[in-house]
């Protein structure tokens, strides 16, 4: 049942289709060639046998454009059979219809295909993609199961495609690679669980243990190099829906695929715990920075400064009342312009605050409030520098990974946080760390005391276990905005890997733009779209009135100089 809007936009007739259906001399003519044109229009093929089967809604909404008083006639319209065929040939011919079996419309086997390798679609979402193609290109469509037939074959080849495609990179880039990947099914002796399921199991617990394990299952999975897979001919995401299937599948199920597709299922898998196992590292470090570093030290700084805040406010206090002693003595002194008398200052204060509790108040700001700005950030790091030993296991794995890279601002951090394993394997107790080989850049002002002003150490020598701290942090915020990134990851990568460019490009650019129904001139295809936009303005504000040649989107058509209808309380009426 066509809705209003519908009805409205394939129903209506235009000047174009009143020129054909006046060439009929019944009403019964006129009103059954209108209902072909539009059915046509609105489910792309001909109703042939039943041209009658429509809504009667359609049927009256057509018989008052005609003027055709009694709808019923159109009962008598299928008396002879030919008719029907003879008017949908002639609507078909008129309106440039193609048959589906048409060799000059073949190219729609071509989108079919394209789209079904380029994009990894079920079989409804593929229908329906092909059904529109048909419609917008004014191809008579076929039988649903004729077109049903034509998705599944279409997906099946590129089901085809793809395992042959994946396997076959495998085999090139190693013949051993299958056959190492193939062991993964296997279940060890005295093990549960097969080496694939073990892999596949993220950590749970976020310590500094549990990074170590994790940036060993990194290092795990990254030994079978699949990197070196050459795949840029294979779509993305078919590569991505072919590993989530994977990933769900048991590996007794993988096991007993047929090749290529358990070879193709255990490379696009493998690939995707490559990634995942990054992905499971990093987030466990961020969490590790946040919850085991940053935010215990903030509570730890914060505990000692609402400890010295007692000892704060006496000493305030004091000064205070000094200070105000001191402000009306001296502006005492300024009114009646004599000389000042240093003992009838002190003896003035005395009487409020006694001298030592002055000095001792001062000595307390002193040592607990420091001249530099910052003070609670710089307090804070000193304790996050105490947190040394929850990061020390994994520094040598973390540094020495090829996981990481960076973006021009975040190469500095990469190459401190490369020179990690060195420094976690110095004793500074013997060989003290020296300003000259560290990255002094590199540590922000809040980092500045607690790296080079620790007054345990050395005259001059740098704190190794605040610097570490400190490298760790700014790898931390590095990471968040992306300047230090993963390869391979899907949620810590560098975001421009995921753009196609060069002959990444230019291998998918036939698929992609034939899946797009679009061509390989951007320019034509833009000029398009630039002239039919004004086009659109012209035709609603300039256009002059008489007979028109334009279609409505979608396949409706409208006649020049009339107003687009308007639907106004359940009925259509002209636009004023």
């Amino acid at each position: 049942m066509p809705t209003r809007p519908e009805l409205e936009r394939f129903f209506f007739l235009d000047d174009d289709d009143r020129d054909l259906i006046a060439l009929r001399r019944t009403d019964a003519h006129r009103l059954g060639m209108a209902l072909q044109i539009c059915t046509v229009r609105y489910i792309g093929r001909f109703l042939g046998e039943g041209p009658l089967a429509v809504p009667w809604e359609a049927v009256e909404y057509l018989a008052g454009q005609l003027g055709i008083a009694d709808a019923s006639c159109v009962k008598r319209y299928p008396e002879r059979r030919w008719t029907v065929y003879e008017h949908a040939a002639e609507i078909q011919k008129r309106f440039k219809y193609r048959d589906f079996t048409d060799r000059k419309w073949g190219r729609f086997r071509g989108f079919l295909y394209g789209r079904a390798w380029t994009h990894a679609e079920g079989p409804v979402a593929l229908f329906n993609h092909a059904v529109t193609w048909l419609r917008k290109n004014r191809v008579l469509l076929p039988g649903v199961s004729v077109l049903a037939r034509q998705v599944s074959e279409a997906r099946t080849v590129a089901e085809r495609r793809l395992y042959e495609a994946v396997a076959r990179a495998a085999s090139r880039a190693d013949p051993s690679l299958a056959p190492a990947l193939a062991e993964l099914l296997v279940v060890p002796e005295g093990k549960r669980v097969s080496e694939l399921e073990r892999l596949r199991t993220p950590p749970t617990k976020s310590t500094g243990t549990a990074m170590v394990r994790a940036m060993e299952r990194v290092e795990e999975i990254s030994a079978f190099a699949l990197g070196r897979v050459n795949l840029s001919r294979v779509p993305v995401n078919r590569l991505s829906t072919l590993a989530r299937y994977g990933q769900l599948s048991k590996a007794q199920t993988i096991e007993r695929a047929p090749e290529p597709r358990r070879t193709a299922l255990l490379t696009a898998v493998v690939r995707q715990l490559e990634a995942q196992a990054v992905d499971d590292a990093l987030d466990l470090f961020v969490v590790l920075m946040a919850n085991r570093l940053i935010s215990p030290a903030r509570r730890a700084s914060d505990r000692e400064r609402l400890a010295m805040l007692p000892q704060l406010e006496k000493a305030a206090r004091i000064l205070a009342k000094a200070s105000k002693i001191l402000t009306e003595e001296l502006d005492l002194v300024a009114e009646a312009g004599t000389d000042l008398d240093v003992g009838a200052l002190w003896a003035a204060v005395e009487e409020a605050v006694p001298r030592t509790a002055v000095s001792w108040a001062v000595a307390t700001v002193e040592a607990l409030v420091p001249e530099d700005d910052g003070s609670a950030g710089a307090a804070m790091r000193e304790k996050l520098a105490l947190r040394y030993n929850t990061v020390r296991p994994f520094l040598s794995l973390l540094g020495e990974s090829d996981a990481l890279g960076a973006a021009p601002a975040g190469r500095r951090v990469l190459a401190a946080v490369r020179r990690l394993p060195a420094l976690s394997r110095r004793r500074v107790k013997d060989r003290p760390l020296l300003p000259r080989e560290v990255d002094a850049e590199l540590v922000p002002a809040m980092w500045k005391r607690a790296v080079f002003s620790n007054s345990k150490l050395p005259q001059g020598a740098v704190d190794r276990d605040a610097y570490v701290v400190c490298v760790l942090e700014q790898l931390h915020r590095a990471l968040n905005r992306r300047d230090v990134f993963a390869s391979p990851s899907n949620r810590w990568a560098d975001p421009r890997a995921r753009l196609l460019d060069g002959p990444r490009w230019e291998a998918m650019k036939a698929d992609v733009l034939a899946g797009l129904s679009l061509s390989e001139d951007a320019a034509e295809h833009l000029d398009q779209l630039v002239q039919a936009r004004p086009g659109c303005h012209v035709a609603a504000d300039g256009r002059p009135a008489g007979r028109g040649r334009g279609r409505r989107e979608g396949g409706g058509r409208r006649p020049r100089g009339r107003r687009p209808r308007q639907v106004v309380g359940g009925q259509a009426r002209r636009g004023g």
